[in-house]
């Protein structure tokens, strides 16, 4: 099995519905999403996947949609404020956690045909979610 891994990191905001922490208010992290992509073939290149390709295509996505960005819950009642006031707000269909995260990045790179084994996000130095999905390469 061959396994490359590309790391992309990026700054986000957001806030957890239903919780009773300190995360349920507004704030930002300086995530890292280590993005890994696994197979058993090399290309005729002797590669997995260019990490140009990786840069390209997850890379890219994250910048554009999350990069300085604020992650919402689509029921956050917020968002219709932000959205008002003309603030950058990326809308997901659950609560903005480090795990569903993962799981948008892991999604988005599937999506587009990569290989994506697993995305493991670092929201802190000290504390990651990790998502792999189901085993369908």
């Amino acid at each position: 099995m061959y396994r490359v891994t590309r790391e992309i990191e990026f700054c986000y905001g957001h806030r957890l519905l239903n919780y009773d922490g300190k995360c349920r208010h507004l704030h930002g992290h300086n995530g890292r999403a280590v993005v890994t992509l696994e197979g058993t073939r090399l290309d005729s290149r002797g590669m997995l996947v260019d990490f140009g390709e990786i840069k390209q295509t997850i890379q890219r996505w994250i910048d554009e949609q999350l990069d300085h960005n604020m992650l919402l819950c689509r029921e956050d009642p917020l968002l219709p404020l932000l959205r008002e006031r003309g603030e950058r707000v990326f809308v997901m269909d659950a609560n903005p956690t480090a795990e569903n995260i993962a799981r948008l990045i892991y999604d988005q790179g599937r999506g587009a045909g990569l290989p994506i084994s697993e995305v493991v996000l670092w929201e802190t130095p000290n504390c990651f979610a990790a998502y792999s999905g189901e085993d369908d390469r």
